[in-house]
């Protein structure tokens, strides 16, 4: 091969390395790029992450919840076999509009957001708030959605802790961050894993969205309480949902009671539930490897 052919070669490997890391670079939620799509009047924040094959998971976060909320440490290796999309709802991070107040609004918003997407059939991961948000989507197009993980959630008149554990989050004046206490157990394991969360949300540093204001706290909390402590005897939005489910929780959840997750396994047609040792509301985050591996396999059989 003469020099000329060699230099070509040269330079097209080198176009291709730098193009691959540049592609495997943007599969990180630290570095993804936020891209906008628009749905009944609104302009959806949303990323994108992993292979564009297979069923997609669609992220449903928790209360005051960003995209940057979410532990890479999670998203990252989720989107290693599959499509993710972590985006934010109506009124949050960037995406414009009046945040709304009530579950209802909120999973219609969603749907909305998945819809404009194209997509036929999702997953679906519901954190805390998130989890509320993908019961009623399940229940309500059990054509769009496939599988459904629920994880630190209830269901409909579970009960909450809400404005007790964040009192008591927020009265320690010293703390870097309230999650540090809302999501990890207090031991030193938990401490340690609490830690090492926030140094992994706090990993992205530029195009992060702004945090949430106090009107998205209000908006939040009352939709969060009213689920929360309404009634549902009969468990009909629970009853109506027949997709596969994965409960997950730590074994003491200090927000959601875990509890209500046991009795969203029972009541569940097909379930399956994980409960992590010395874990709070984060178990999550906390055992992030234990619990990929365990979505994984949920996910793909």
């Amino acid at each position: 091969m003469n020099k000329f052919l060699k230099s070509l070669v040269l330079i097209a490997t080198t176009f291709s390395i730098v193009e691959s890391g540049s592609a495997l670079a943007a599969d990180k939620l630290e570095t993804a790029p936020t891209k906008y799509v628009e749905a009944n009047g609104v302009k959806f924040s949303y990323r994108t992450l992993g292979p564009k094959s297979g069923t997609p998971l669609i992220l449903l976060q928790h209360f005051t919840g960003t995209m940057d909320a979410w532990d890479p440490a999670v998203v990252n290796a989720l989107a290693k076999s599959r499509t993710v999309v972590v985006f934010n709802n109506r009124g949050v991070g960037a995406t414009n509009g009046v945040v709304a107040d009530n579950v209802s609004d909120m999973s219609s918003d969603a749907h909305a957001f998945i819809q404009a997407l194209g997509f036929k059939k999702v997953d679906l991961l519901g954190f805390s708030m998130g989890g509320f948000i993908a019961q009623q989507l399940a229940a309500q197009h059990p054509d769009l959605v496939n599988k459904v993980i629920l994880a630190g959630t209830t269901h409909q008149g579970g009960g909450n802790h809400l404005m007790q554990v964040l009192s008591e989050a927020f009265s320690r004046t010293t703390a870097p961050d309230p999650r540090d206490y809302l999501f990890f157990s207090q031991s030193d394991a938990g401490k340690k894993a609490g830690g090492e969360f926030l140094s992994r949300v706090y990993a992205r540093t530029k195009d992060r969205d702004p945090e949430s204001s106090k009107e998205i706290a209000d908006a939040h909390g009352k939709a969060l309480i009213v689920f929360t402590s309404t009634p549902d005897p009969e468990y009909k939005t629970l009853k109506a949902i027949h997709q596969p489910v994965l409960v997950v929780t730590g074994n003491n959840d200090t927000m959601l009671p875990t509890e209500g997750s046991i009795t969203l396994y029972k009541e569940l047609s097909n379930a399956q539930l994980i409960l992590y040792p010395d874990s709070n509301h984060g178990s999550i985050f906390q055992y992030h490897d234990s619990f990929v591996n365990s979505a994984n396999f949920f996910l793909s059989h």
